[in-house]
């Protein structure tokens, strides 16, 4: 394929839905879209996967962007990071072409 067709856009938005391409990762987008922020300890308590799994789940999104992680020893405090979340939103509208109301 030619780079004049793979975009910078593009290739961000692959990275976010490649990201998103799993249920337990929408569903911990979706839980710190609507609060501040979780401790990974709280995930672990309310998703039916081993703490193991949801490490790695937590891995992904951190790796593409999309949360962050800071230490509070002894544990995790994950966040959306917003300007992602906002970026990987505009993105997907724009390659969807869905108007903002």
């Amino acid at each position: 394929m030619s780079e004049e067709i793979i975009t910078k856009e593009l290739q961000k938005a692959a990275r976010y839905a490649k990201a998103m391409g799993h249920p337990i990762r929408l569903y911990v987008l979706e839980l710190l879209s609507k609060q501040s922020c979780c401790y990974s300890g709280d995930l672990s308590e309310e998703l039916p996967i081993v703490k193991s799994t949801l490490s790695q789940h937590l891995k992904e999104l951190k790796d593409a962007g999309l949360i962050q992680g800071e230490i509070e020893a002894p544990r995790i405090r994950y966040c959306l990071n917003k300007d992602n979340w906002k970026e990987a939103q505009e993105l997907f509208r724009k390659l969807l072409k869905i108007d903002e109301k």
